[in-house]
């Protein structure tokens, strides 16, 4: 139950922190949310934050650190989270990242795998929220960056609070408070953190953001004046992100199969940017993919389109007729892609039915589509069923929802498209 009283105004100076904590859980209803803590000041306290104000929420937290094995004091730090965390009653778990040699950009790949640790953790945990510790310093290194790659609108808008990505919501309550208030706050309480060395490499891109701000700060470029252009930008992208939405729900239609499908009219309608936000979020929805693609090869898939030329991009087919525009999964970017059937599959199929081991979702395929008699009474094209989930066993297919052959199973997408549009 909320606790009663005049909370968090009889908090002395951690109103607005504890109001910001606050905001982190849902409106409605009893909830566990979980909090990624590394041990950093940030995280730490956003922990304790959340900690405090859990109780008038009528919600409750646990904590997970990621240990990337990628320090020999990573697993240290990690304990010691874990033991914080039972000074204040908090369930803790620590996520391990195994992995090999790590090609192509460390940072990237660690960054896609604490998201996917955490993600499926909670999933398994029937845990729907996840908080990160993310402030207002971050965002204008993230501008500072986006600057650097000639970002448009949606790089320089800033980073969102709160949005759905790997069958959980992400929520960064901290946005509109500084690394400096943070620090503060736990002195205040006697309470202290870790700082990752790597905070001090200027090998790393945010590394560089971070004392590139300092250097600017005498022109009065603070995080303070940035993330008031970023409030300014951001203002300016809900307003094209709803006039796109408005544009989804009158012209766009997703089959049951989910290939999303618009009318060619209604396209050549849109000014070029709203299409290029449309192919986008389309290409999000259907990959999964966190980044879009780069402005050159987005322009490039426009220009075909509207041309009426057919184009494939990010494991995405675009199929270009007079009367429409499809665009549908690549069957490729799915061939080889395997997984348990309790687990979302291609980052947007849930699949409920008879589950027992042994079992495994994989695409359709040729092979699968051929052991499904009636597929063509579904009404669905052959290059649409062939990227949809199915059930097997071996080399034996069991079932396949969206082709006629259900067996007991069922598959559906767990965020519709013009829900995603809103979301991203």
């Amino acid at each position: 139950m909320p606790v009663k009283g005049d909370w968090p105004l009889d908090q002395g100076r951690d109103v607005d922190l504890l109001l910001a904590a606050r905001d982190a859980f849902p409106t409605q209803g009893h909830e566990t949310v979980a909090v990624a803590v590394s041990g950093g000041g940030d995280s730490i306290a956003l922990l304790h934050l959340m900690h405090r104000a859990a109780p008038h929420a009528g919600c409750s937290v646990c904590a997970m650190t990621v240990d990337h094995g990628l320090r020999a004091e990573s697993a240290a730090e990690a304990d010691g989270v874990a033991r914080f965390c039972a000074t204040l009653g908090i369930a803790h778990r620590t996520l391990r990242w195994d992995h090999g040699a790590i090609a192509g950009n460390l940072m990237d790949e660690a960054r896609k795998a604490r998201k996917r640790l955490m993600a499926d953790w909670a999933a398994a945990h029937g845990i729907s929220r996840i908080a990160l510790g993310h402030t207002a310093d971050d965002a204008a290194e993230t501008f500072l960056m986006g600057l650097a790659r000639a970002s448009g609108l949606d790089g320089l808008a800033g980073m969102r609070h709160l949005w759905r990505e790997d069958g959980v919501q992400w929520v960064r309550p901290l946005l509109g408070h500084s690394r400096a208030e943070l620090r503060n706050y736990l002195r205040r309480h006697g309470i202290s953190w870790v700082d990752d060395p790597t905070n001090e490499d200027d090998t790393y891109t945010r590394i560089k953001a971070r004392r590139a701000l300092v250097a600017l700060a005498p022109l009065g470029i603070t995080v303070k004046s940035l993330t008031q252009t970023m409030e300014n930008l951001s203002l300016a992208r809900h307003a094209l992100r709803d006039t796109l939405h408005a544009a989804v729900r009158a012209h766009v239609t997703v089959s049951a199969a989910g290939a999303v499908e618009i009318g060619r009219a209604a396209f050549d309608a849109l000014p070029i940017d709203l299409q290029r936000r449309f192919l986008q979020a389309a290409i999000g929805w259907l990959s999964g993919d966190v980044y879009p693609p780069r402005s050159a090869k987005q322009a490039t898939l426009v220009l075909a389109l509207r041309q009426g030329r057919d184009a494939t991009l990010n494991g995405c087919r675009f199929r270009s007729t007079s009367d429409a525009i499809q665009i549908l999964r690549e069957p490729k970017a799915v061939a080889s892609l395997t997984g348990d059937t309790v687990a979302l599959w291609d980052n947007r199929w849930r699949l409920d039915g008879p589950h027992a081991p042994g079992l495994v979702v994989r695409a359709l395929g040729t092979d699968g589509l051929g052991q499904c008699k009636d597929w063509r009474h579904t009404g669905l094209s052959r290059d649409v069923l062939l990227v949809t989930p199915g059930v097997w066993q071996g080399e034996t297919l069991l079932a396949a929802p969206l082709a006629g052959l259900e067996n007991g199973w069922k598959a559906r997408i767990v965020a519709p498209f013009a829900s995603f549009v809103l979301s991203h």
